[in-house]
């Protein structure tokens, strides 16, 4: 019987045991989007996990707006990431990236005035978060075609920098309603180039992105995110089945290491699937490394890998209170609860001083 505590090969990564530290975004970098030194110690921390996905990080300044992120287009980003792989890697664990576009919900206070992209004219709803307090979303541009290209460099440089950081692979996010989801659903995308309409056109960008990303660092070092039943953001797809079983033949036929599907339960407690899962049939279309996420407590995670729906489970929200999850999982300690006002906080408080269990 496979467990949560054995072995995986992922990739080109050998993995100590199935339980997996989530990518969360913690607002602890600088204005700047440099990582801090108080992130050095809370992935330290947190070393134990069979791997670290790293917070999204923002591939360039036109794809970042979350205030306090970090990116890694820039030399002094790398410098402040390497810091973070080195103390993880001291403590025995392995890290990979998030690279992050964050497509029409970037807010243009990021952008010095200029105008967020998503795959059409669009708007997302809310407010976004921003430096001045929260500020309605303006009307994105649609990506024109002769930019795709410009694109694709940005996530090959971030792919560079990520190695040069020392993480040890990368994972695309294409999920949440960020850009590529944008160019992946229906109700956002209404392109009628080669970018728009079919289910191929619109998982295009998702593939191009992909293998742009596997020819610098690997395909067997590279995965994805998706999201495939849940409304994200405003985006959501009339028909998301056919769509993301293509999506997952299309990166199963790259020969990606890893793919990541979140799919919030009907009464998740933060976020919630508008869809029945689609885990089961993305695992026949999916060759490789299937992880799945989203309000799993340890008897559920058990039973999804043993069942073999599961590679792998991520675990967000209970890495925030438990640094040492996994021991508290083998020695069935219970699994404390985190602060939510600290989430996205700046400073240690609700970061770095959760206890490891005794």
């Amino acid at each position: 019987m496979t467990t949560l505590f054995d072995p995986l090969r992922m990739g080109a990564l050998q993995l100590p045991q199935r339980i997996l530290m989530a990518p969360m975004t913690r607002a602890r970098g600088t204005q700047d989007h440099l990582p801090t030194e108080i992130m050095i110690e809370y992935y330290r921390q947190r070393a134990d996990a069979g791997l670290i996905i790293s917070e999204a990080i923002g591939i360039s300044q036109q794809g970042l707006g979350w205030p306090y992120a970090t990116g890694i287009w820039l030399d002094e980003q790398v410098d402040g990431w390497r810091k973070v792989t080195d103390a993880v890697h001291a403590a025995g664990g392995q890290i990979i990236a998030q690279l992050w576009h964050m497509g029409r919900v970037v807010h243009p206070s990021f952008l010095g005035g200029g105008q967020p992209i998503s795959a059409s004219v669009t708007t997302a709803p809310g407010q976004a978060h921003t430096y001045a307090g929260k500020q309605a979303y303006t009307p994105a541009r649609a990506l024109p075609i002769e930019e795709i290209p410009v694109l694709l460099e940005d996530f090959r440089h971030a792919t560079r920098n990520a190695m040069k950081a020392g993480f040890d692979g990368v994972q695309i996010h294409a999920a949440n309603g960020y850009l590529i989801d944008q160019f992946l659903r229906n109700s956002e995308n209404f392109r009628a180039d080669a970018y728009g309409g079919s289910i191929p056109n619109r998982v295009r960008l998702l593939k191009e992105v992909t293998q742009a990303v596997a020819k610098v660092i690997g395909a067997d070092r590279t995965g994805v995110r998706l999201t495939p039943s849940s409304y994200e953001q405003g985006v959501r797809d009339s028909d998301p089945e056919p769509l993301f079983v293509h999506a997952a033949q299309v990166l199963s036929d790259i020969g990606i290491g890893h793919l990541e599907v979140r799919e919030p339960p009907a009464d998740g407690t933060f976020g919630k699937s508008e869809r029945p899962p689609l885990a089961r049939v993305i695992r026949k279309a999916f060759d490789g490394v299937l992880i799945l996420n989203s309000d799993y407590d340890f008897a559920r995670a058990q039973a999804h890998i043993q069942s073999g729906l599961a590679d792998a489970i991520a675990f967000g929200r209970p890495y925030i209170a438990n640094p040492d999850l996994p021991s508290r999982f083998a020695k069935q300690l219970p699994v404390a609860d985190s602060e939510m006002s600290t989430w996205f906080s700046q400073g240690e408080l609700g970061y770095t001083d959760y206890p490891a269990s005794t």
